[in-house]
């Protein structure tokens, strides 16, 4: 048999009401210790009767589960104060944050030559110093990767002609005489040691002739 739906109001019946009471009491405090054991919390039920009668039940001590409840619900309002003051402050940095982009965006147009015509004169001065320190400082960037640049030539023209005083002796041209000092240009250091290599690498190939 399908139970027609319960119409939530008063019961105005005495006894049922009483009877109605009674059960759903019992299903409450028995629903409050199935939750405590099955999901290992505590759960604290208070209930007065239409007399006054007390019917509670804790799955832990009554009186700290109710300081407990006391406690926080005196720290929500200063948490929540706490909360908003924050979000406050966050929207205050974010429209901050949003004005200081719409400016160096604009700033950025007004270097490259865009939207200058709402510009005063006293701002047009304003991007053209900034434009020519900025040129003052490439150039500066430049000069020194080109400074750095000849100091690696340098170094590297240095090892080549040390190379080129080794190749110079090992090819007997020390016997005569001593080899020449680094400043020897590395286009006769070249020329000379090829010959050299050339004399002493020459081959022949075909028959043994007899002598």
């Amino acid at each position: 048999m399908v139970r027609g739906k319960i119409v939530m109001k008063r019961i105005e019946n005495a006894a049922n009401r009483l009877v109605t009471f009674t059960k759903r009491r019992n299903g409450l405090l028995k629903k409050a210790f199935e939750l405590s054991v099955l999901c290992d919390v505590d759960v604290a039920v208070i209930i007065f009767s239409q007399k006054g009668k007390l019917y509670e039940f804790s799955s832990s001590n009554m009186q700290k589960t109710i300081e407990r409840y006391y406690m926080y619900s005196r720290e929500i309002p200063t948490l929540k104060a706490e909360m908003e003051q924050h979000m406050q402050h966050s929207r205050i940095e974010t429209a901050n944050m949003f004005k200081k982009i719409e400016c160096l965006e604009d700033f950025k147009r007004r270097l490259l030559g865009q939207g200058l015509g709402s510009c005063s004169v006293e701002e047009l001065e304003e991007i053209g110093s900034q434009i020519e320190q900025s040129l003052k400082n490439i150039r500066a960037r430049k000069a020194q990767l080109y400074k750095e640049q000849i100091h690696q030539l340098k170094e590297k023209e240095r090892i080549l002609l040390e190379e080129n005083v080794k190749l110079y002796e090992k090819c007997g041209s020390g016997k005569s005489g001593q080899p020449q000092t680094q400043q020897r240009k590395v286009g006769n250091n070249c020329t000379q040691n090829s010959q050299c290599l050339k004399a002493v690498t020459e081959l022949f190939i075909g028959l043994p002739q007899n002598h």
